[in-house]
Order: C-alpha cells, then structure tokens, then sequence
C-alpha cells in the first residue's frame, strides 16, 4: 500500500465567496469547494488542506499571492486569535452584501420559497462598540502563541481573562482589549483582572474544574447603566474583597452582582444570583419604553438596532387595535410591550421564570394593562387553549438559534392565526420551519437587519399570511 499524502497545498486558489460561519469558500468547477478562515472574497492564495471530505475540503491559508478590493486592516490585535469577529477583515459593505445573500439563499434553497418581497437588509450606524453584553472566562491555562514561545522560552504568566480559543474549551485568550462593547467594558475587565491576581484569586482550572473565579459577564445601556456579575467556583473573603475594590473604583456601575457556581458548567439559569451592590437590574430604554434588564435575563445584544428590528414586526404586524397578538419566547415581554398600543390585547410565553418576572414588572413600570405573560414551556402552554374565545389574530415568534419544535409548529397551524411573524438569529432553521408551515401559509415579505457588524451573524423577520 502506498503511503496516504500529507501537507497537500493548492497554491493561487482564489476566495471567491463567503459561507455560513464566515467562512471564505473556493470553488473552480468540476473541483470540491474549499473552505478557509480569515480569507476575504476576491484573495488569491496558497491553502494547506487540512481536512478531506466527500464534497468538500477545509484548509488554512498560509500565503497572500494578492489582497482582496474587498479587505479592510481589522482594529483588534486578537483579530486572527479570537474569532469572535470573523469579518473584520471585510469592508462593512460588503459583510452586508454577504448577509443578505446568505438570507436569500437559505430561504430559497431550504425553504423552497420563490418569489416574494425581499427588503434590502438595514444596516448598523454603529459597527463597533454596539454589545451590551459581554461574557468572559477566566483560566489558568492561557492560550501561548509560537511566537511568545519562540520568543519568551518558559511563560510564567497564564492567567487569562477573556473568550475561548476556537476548537479548544480548556484555552482561553487573554483579551487587553475588544471593540465589541463600550470602551468602559475594557477599563472594567482589565482592572478584575489585575485586582484578582493581586488579591491571589486562583482562576479556574477547566480540566480540573476547580479554582475560585471562573466568569464576568458586563452588561451595559443606552442609559449609561452597568451590571457586573462575577461567577465564583467558591467564595470567599478574597472575592468580597474584590466586588468591595471594584464598588470603589466604578461609580458608574450601577449593578454588581455575584453567582456561586460549582457545577460543570457556566451556566446561571438554575442558580441563585445575589446582589453585593447596588439594583439588582440595569434599565434600558427602547424607544419610549423602559425595560428592567435582570442578570438572567434574555435582551437583545445590540440595543441600537432593536429599535429598528421591533419596528420591522410592527409593520409587518400592521395591527389596528382589536387583535388578540400571541409572542412566543417573548423573553422580558419587550415585543409584547412595544406593540401594546397597538393591539387589544397581548399574551407573552417564556420558558425563564424570572424573564417572566421582568416581563410583568416591565408592563408596570411602562402602565402597561393589555398584556399577559405566562411561564411555562412554550410547546406545553400553547397545545392547549390559553384563553376562551380568544384565539390569536397574529402570532409572532423569536425561538432559540435552533429554531422551532415540530410540536410548537403544529399547534401553530391548529391555533390558525391570519399572521405568522418569524423573527430569527438564524436564516437556516427558520428557512427549514417555514417549509412545514407552507401548506396553510404564504411567504409575503422578509427583511433582513444587521444586530451584530463584524460577525457573519444576521437576524431576519418573515411576514407568513394565511392561505
């Protein structure tokens, strides 16, 4: 037997489309398409095949014969590193142009759906610093580059406070500075980071799954709020010290908030999260409505574009004031309550109690009367009915990345709304529901919205009507 080749590179490939999950993609006919990362549509490259399928290839570039029209110098130095924001490298332009094509194109090719009205995608004013959420791990196992190893021989420092390496849960990259989140985000993290070695706070060990701090998550507003939660394996007078320092340096935070977790994972859903100072909230503003935002508590990530995507399902919805609206997954009820005006009347389902919670302290807080928001999960809630004699005129959903139950859908199609309004993170699945709902409704409209610049991440609202 001959022996199996290794190191294959296919030299002077050109870039000539961009994927799903960013990925560049090349594709010469009658040849395998190619994916790589960090390359940009309209490169011209070497690529060292890393992984070998039926229909495709995967491989990393490893030299530039000639840079794309289409590039951009990324402004963070984890660029390459990180991942967390694949485009950077790609004018904002053109990352537009390949969101709305991959919209269309899993609309067309999964959900076979032909000609309807197609909107041109809205974009962000702001394509930097626009999160208001940030979640970064600690660890102490650091992820070294060769060259620091080249450079430094034995790397005494592996303290990381930052995001996961791609591929590879137990390294994390130690982040000095992201663009994603205000600049006061960066100020807050770097000085828990210092302040944490300094008062020897063990970080977490992912291996061997112990250690005294594990995670930070920063939430911020349009209204100048910060809530800071710090997940600790165990606390400790250490750790109080360290929300006690961080309380005397930061005026402007106005939540600091703390978890005890030793489980296996970073989740906080099930856990208890305590106050140390502070609100136990932050507030938001949404056009002209407020919205208690708790550490649990699913919101939007890109608070200036939400504006703009709750008014896409107010158009879409139309509503003229006698509707019955049902919001499945309405999170802290904030589509329910910016259409309230609109509709007789509004009933919202989240799986997250205490998203419910927020979602009747929010109608309050807004006097807000025409809405109803219901635990439970939402498969469960909607097989049955909710309300007698009140069957829904619109139903509008937001699910998870993974899109809708088979279940869900079909007490859908018996519950038999005139509207289906399908608000969705991810074209794919939302394409592949559509399918299912087809026989009994009609793709009208769809209009795509960048939440999330710098990322190949796009939201897309579907207007379905009845047959």
């Amino acid at each position: 037997m001959g022996r199996k080749k290794r190191n294959i590179v296919l030299e002077n490939i050109e870039l000539t489309d961009a994927g799903s999950l960013g990925k560049c993609i090349s594709k010469k006919e009658g040849e395998k398409i190619i994916f790589t990362k960090n390359g940009v549509p309209g490169d011209i490259v070497n690529i060292r095949i890393r992984k070998k399928r039926k229909s495709y290839l995967e491989g990393d570039i490893i030299k530039y014969h000639k840079y794309s029209s289409k590039r951009t110098n990324p402004k963070c130095s984890h660029f390459e590193l990180c991942g967390g924001c694949s485009w950077q490298n790609m004018n904002y332009e053109e990352q537009l142009k390949y969101k709305d094509k991959e919209v269309n194109e899993n609309l067309s090719r999964i959900g076979k759906i032909g000609s309807h009205k197609k909107l041109p995608i809205i974009k962000s004013e702001k394509t930097y610093y626009y999160r208001n959420k940030m979640e970064f791990s600690f660890s102490n196992s650091r992820w070294i580059t060769e060259k620091e190893i080249r450079e430094e021989g034995d790397i005494l420092d592996k303290n990381a406070l930052g995001f996961h390496k791609s591929g590879m849960w137990s390294k994390v990259i130690d982040i000095k500075k992201c663009y994603l989140q205000a600049n006061i985000s960066n100020k807050i993290r770097n000085f828990i980071k210092k302040k944490s070695e300094e008062l020897n706070l063990d970080f977490f060990d992912l291996i061997k799954q112990q250690g005294d701090i594990r995670n930070l998550m920063i939430r911020t507003t349009t209204t100048n709020e910060i809530m800071v939660l710090i997940q600790f394996y165990k606390y400790s007078k250490k750790a109080e010290n360290l929300l006690g320092l961080i309380k005397n340096e930061f005026n402007e935070i106005t939540s600091i908030m703390y978890v005890i977790n030793n489980k296996h994972n970073d989740t906080i859903y099930d856990l208890k999260i305590l106050c140390f100072s502070g609100k136990n909230y932050i507030t938001e503003k949404i056009g002209e409505l407020l919205f208690k935002i708790s550490a649990k508590a699913f919101f939007q990530t890109n608070s200036y574009q939400t504006n703009k995507l709750y008014n896409i399902v107010k158009k879409f919805a139309n509503l003229k004031g006698g509707e019955i609206v049902y919001d499945l997954y309405c999170g802290i009820g904030t589509i329910s309550l910016f259409l309230s005006k609109e509709a007789k009347k509004i009933i919202g389902i989240e799986t997250v109690e205490d998203a419910v919670q927020a979602a009747k302290s929010n109608s309050k807080l807004n006097n807000i009367s025409n809405c109803k928001f219901i635990h439970g999960d939402v498969k469960d809630i909607i097989a049955k009915p909710i309300e007698v004699n009140e069957k829904p005129d619109i139903i509008i959903v937001d699910p998870p990345r993974n899109g809708l139950e088979k279940s869900v859908i079909k007490s859908i199609i018996e519950l038999s709304p005139n509207k289906i309004i399908y608000v969705s993170c991810n074209s794919s699945t939302q394409a592949r529901d559509i399918i299912d709902l087809k026989e009994f409704y009609e793709i009208k409209t769809s209009q795509a919205i960048d939440m999330f610049p710098q990322t190949y991440h796009v939201e897309n609202v579907v207007l379905l009507e009845k047959i």
